[in-house]
């Protein structure tokens, strides 16, 4: 059960909050009593997400914005603090992520450079416009996403070098913004049924066997992980990683079972 007030008074911005990880995260907080500026590059579903909130009678807006763009990322902040008077939470959901070649050696440029600006280099324009209003609060929080890709092989290796150089981010940027009043920390989810698996149920099936917890998780999993860490409960909480993963990276299934097949055999 959610606590309606613990965010009561506080702004919070989303990135790539349009489906997935984000709109569970935006929907976490506006329950929680926050008021959320929505958004996304894709303005419509960013609107739509906002529009369910306000639906049910929390307090939710939206605003197209495309991370890759310095502009657009300083207006979407400007707007937050406009509209609700402050900024006291940014959380960085926005991603891309480009299938990978057959061969390395066939890679582009511009996919790998796409998968950095927008993953790594998005969330640095972010909390670059967001830190002096977070600073303001006194409570400020910023909760990164990452992913498992960012500890192992996944496969994706622009993502994944990405999302490892989110871990680094996060820790760097803790030092420096503690002395400020801000909290930055970062959360690694595994396998989550969002959209990017529409339509791949069987692929979800065959993985569900490697997690030791028995499922994939849900975007509302990894919710939950992001408002703990920026909620006051994790006051004493920067610059630290939170695998949210079902116990994947921590037990190698895989390896169990083929050593215990070979022990029955």
């Amino acid at each position: 059960m959610t606590d309606t007030t613990r965010f009561a008074d506080h702004a919070v911005l989303i990135t790539g909050a349009g489906r997935g990880i984000g709109a569970a995260a935006a929907r976490r907080f506006a329950e929680e009593g926050a008021r959320v500026l929505v958004t996304d590059r894709d303005g419509p579903e960013a609107e739509r997400t906002a529009g369910e909130l306000r639906g049910r009678g929390l307090v939710a807006e939206a605003m197209a914005c495309d991370v890759g763009d310095r502009a657009c990322v300083e207006a979407a902040v400007a707007h937050a603090v406009a509209a609700f008077g402050s900024l006291d939470v940014l959380v960085n959901s926005a991603a891309s992520c480009t299938p990978d070649t057959e061969l390395f050696e066939d890679g582009p440029d511009d996919a790998w450079a796409l998968d950095l600006d927008v993953t790594l280099t998005g969330t640095y324009r972010c909390c670059r416009a967001a830190l002096p209003h977070l600073a303001a609060t006194g409570r400020g929080a910023i909760v990164n996403i990452g992913s498992v890709n960012g500890l192992q092989d996944f496969g994706n290796h622009a993502y994944s070098a990405a999302k490892a150089g989110l871990g680094s981010l996060t820790r760097t940027l803790a030092g420096h913004a503690a002395a400020r009043g801000v909290r930055v920390n970062l959360v690694n989810p595994g396998t989550v049924r969002t959209s990017a698996w529409e339509g791949r149920d069987e692929e979800l099936d065959a993985i569900r066997g490697l997690y030791p917890l028995g499922r994939v998780g849900e975007p509302e999993d990894i919710a939950a992980a992001v408002a703990f860490l920026a909620s006051r409960d994790a006051a004493w909480i920067t610059g630290t990683t939170l695998t949210v993963d079902g116990g994947l990276t921590a037990v190698n299934t895989g390896f169990l079972a083929a050593v215990r097949g070979a022990d029955d055999a």
